[in-house]
């Protein structure tokens, strides 16, 4: 059985339907990713996930838990986090204290395995997370949702809007955050640094699903190959 399952997701906002019937899997301790490029829905399917949107029809079950009615604090409770695109980040307050918010009930529990994880961090607890470089909010989004102890992480475009020499950081990071034994779903438009660190993936296009398999096999395959990577397989 899959961590997370999902199953005939339909999402709409007010009469136009922006997700039909979306099937899709994360394997324990697996990454997925999600392609498409903008406006093909990979933010509301994300968000239905995280029940900040809600299924006009269909299932998502979380280690066998159907929690498609559930809000979004009680997800949260059951383990399941999402780093949200755009780093929405609480600029005023310091990095310390965005990281205390998303301990939550866990208080600071997971503090040191977490700036293990972002040494880089942990040498700006105390500034201001609003002037920290794009890279390193990007970190602290992350790092952020990682404090509640999360079982599956969410990463919506983690790498939009970086600086190219922060892209391939984000996505080891990832990598590495795999290793400590999560599963991640991540969404992103770049193609390339997504499938080099996948399991698995698919290819979202106008709100269904219209390609999905392993992410080395779709690496090769050549119309992702046109579409997503500039006509150059070996990129990978």
């Amino acid at each position: 059985m899959s961590l997370l399952e999902i199953r005939g997701l339909t999402v709409a906002m007010g009469v136009q339907e922006i997700l039909h019937g979306v099937d899709l899997d994360v394997p324990e301790r697996g990454i997925v990713a999600v392609l498409g490029s903008n406006g093909v829905g990979k933010t509301t399917l994300m968000r239905a996930i995280s029940g900040i949107y809600r299924a006009k029809a269909g299932t998502i079950r979380f280690k066998g838990e159907d929690i498609t009615r559930l809000k979004s604090n009680e997800i949260v409770a059951r383990g399941l986090l999402q780093s949200p695109e755009g780093r929405q980040i609480f600029s005023p307050m310091s990095v310390r204290e965005n990281l205390v918010i998303g301990g939550g009930r866990h208080g600071l529990a997971e503090l040191d395995r977490v700036l293990a994880l972002f040494p880089k961090l942990g040498e700006r607890m105390g500034q201001v997370a609003g002037s920290l470089s794009g890279g390193e909010q990007q970190m602290l989004c992350i790092a952020r949702a990682l404090m509640a102890k999360p079982s599956i992480l969410l990463l919506d475009e983690p790498s939009l809007g970086l600086a190219p020499k922060f892209v391939k950081g984000i996505f080891d990071l990832v990598s590495q955050i795999r290793q400590e034994g999560l599963s991640i779903l991540i969404v992103e438009q770049n193609a390339k640094a997504a499938l080099r660190i996948a399991d698995r993936a698919a290819v979202l296009d106008g709100g269904r699903i219209i390609m999905e398999g392993e992410a080395a096999a779709l690496a090769d395959d050549p119309r992702i190959v046109e579409a997503y990577l500039g006509g150059h397989a070996h990129a990978i």
